[in-house]
């Protein structure tokens, strides 16, 4: 038999479970996120192997995936991020709005070597804006002192050679890694360079979440394969991850979902994740999150990478609670030193679901805890109200009118919530459901996708199909049996205003992980 273990490092807590061939919880835990988030993850891996080794031993876990917050924090914090030389192929037509333009100036220091536009990119219809100029690559790159290089060309996503011909030459003659933006983002350029910048500055966080992990199997003697989980649920090896770490971003909310999924038995539903320091809303689409349709702004910056339609709301089972006020800062992973039912000083939200009896099985200690605040109670009472509207307002605003679904309430704080939910049909806990996340990640596929232009005449159909073949390739380069990936999602939306009528495709391909 072989086991899986599935980590997803929350802002408060870390969650691990571990699933047997027949998807089975068969151990989990929860332990606190620490300040260098790595251990947390160590501390939540001995928990479940401790619980594991109770019956039987360990040797038999043949996976290991995890869904970290390591990317996401060294963007917010400004910290740990390489410096990047950022090229873009398009001049003379985009020199108006210079690389990097719009990101916040403290950002920008911590991660441009320098910016160039230089000649080359292509039109829409695939025709060159210019000769690629090799040699003027060369000297921007003679000048600049760099971790990395990022690449973004004019509509490379439809024509992608010139942005290959710098990579290659990058790598071969200055041995750097290099970051191709037709590999991250669709066709926006702004929002895809900056995605492609960001994908660079994280080589260096990858690299060392990459080496803890592996560390942390070895020394528990574990041979099981470690993968990375995805911005849209699904995983990749730590060898793509290694290429592609800006695709970890999101990954904790994408998690949620699919295990709120897997728990639940439905397939379409809006999810509620309940955490310490906020709730994360998303919608299941045919088990998978649906994805955002508008830029996606992270650190300050707009990308236009696929990322999970996600709505947080400052609310979770830390959250501060003020006299007709809760949040939006948190207690964080300090819940249990802080909260009045842990003999601490701050009213959370914890205490009020306590206090309000939406935890059943609670301890006696702590309502105990509770009746040395007396006078917190009308507190505790009113803010209970506050956050069931901050509920059902961010509900309306995921459900888009309809109100026959369901909601899949998960997390940790997923007591938190009412029994009734105005906008959805019913509120549905399933078994396990606070470490949903963790789950998540351990029952995930392995995916790629393409996002590219093909014509809407003559030679669509074959364009359509090797875009296909490239998607079914991404996957089984991220992780995926080759005999066993499937398309799961082909997109076609037409586009106006071209010389030859054309189309935007989105091909995804997933499937389950090879042996």
């Amino acid at each position: 038999m072989t086991l899986r273990i599935g980590i997803d490092v929350g802002g408060t807590n870390t969650d691990a479970v571990v699933l047997d061939a027949a998807d089975r919880v068969v151990a989990k835990a929860k332990r606190a996120t620490t300040a260098d988030v790595t251990g947390g993850l160590r501390a939540a891996l001995d928990a479940v192997l401790t619980e594991l080794a109770r019956t039987g031993p360990v040797d038999t876990v043949g996976r290991v995936m995890l869904g970290t917050t390591h990317a996401t924090n060294a963007i917010l914090e400004r910290r740990n991020l390489g410096r990047v030389a950022v090229v873009r192929l398009g001049a003379p037509a985009t020199t108006s709005v210079p690389p990097l333009t719009d990101w916040p100036a403290d950002l920008r220091a911590a991660v441009s070597a320098g910016e160039a536009i230089l000649p080359g990119g292509h039109y829409v219809d695939g025709r060159p804006i210019s000769p690629l100029d090799l040699d003027a690559v060369r000297r921007f790159l003679d000048g600049v002192t760099a971790d990395a290089v990022a690449v973004s060309g004019v509509f490379s996503p439809a024509d992608a050679e010139h942005e290959r011909l710098v990579g290659e030459l990058v790598e071969r003659e200055y041995g750097l890694p290099v970051s191709l933006s037709h590999e991250i983002g669709s066709l926006g350029l702004l929002e895809r360079e900056n995605a492609t910048v960001l994908n660079a500055a994280l080589y260096g966080v990858a690299s060392a979440v990459t080496r803890a992990l592996v560390e942390a199997l070895a020394e528990r003697s574990l041979t099981a394969r470690p993968y990375l989980a995805q911005n849209d649920g699904t995983l990749m090896t730590v060898e793509y991850a290694a290429r592609l770490p800006v695709s970890t971003i999101g990954s904790g909310p994408a998690n949620s979902l699919r295990g709120a999924a897997f728990l639940s038995g439905v397939k379409d539903a809006i999810v509620a994740d309940v955490g310490g320091t906020s709730t994360d809303l998303g919608v299941l689409m045919g088990g998978f999150p649906r994805e955002s349709a508008a830029a996606v702004e992270i650190g300050g910056v707009l990308t236009n990478f696929r990322m999970p339609d996600i709505l947080a709301i400052a609310m979770g089972g830390g959250t501060r609670l003020r006299p007709g006020a809760i949040g939006p800062d948190s207690v964080g992973y300090r819940l249990a030193e802080s909260a009045l039912v842990f003999g601490g000083t701050v009213p959370t939200m914890t205490d009020a679901g306590v206090h309000a009896g939406r935890m059943p099985g609670a301890p006696r200690e702590w309502h105990s805890a509770l009746d040395e605040h007396a006078g917190a109670a009308e507190m505790l009472a009113g803010s209970l109200v506050i956050a069931d509207e901050m509920v059902a307002d961010a509900v309306d605003r995921m459900s888009l009118g309809r109100a026959d679904r369901p909601l899949v309430a998960v997390g940790g704080g997923a007591f938190l919530l009412a029994g009734r939910i105005p906008g959805v049909s019913q509120v549905i806990r399933p078994e396990h459901a606070e470490v949903a996340n963790a789950v998540g990640a351990a029952i995930a596929l392995a995916s790629g996708r393409v996002d590219t232009i093909v014509p809407a005449g003559a030679g669509r159909t074959r364009a359509i199909e090797r875009a296909k073949e490239e998607a079914a390739a991404k996957a089984v380069l991220a992780g995926a049996d080759p005999a066993r990936v499937e398309l799961v999602d082909v997109h076609e939306v037409p586009l106006s205003y071209l010389a030859e009528p054309a189309v935007r495709l989105h091909v995804k391909a997933a499937g389950p992980l090879s042996n």
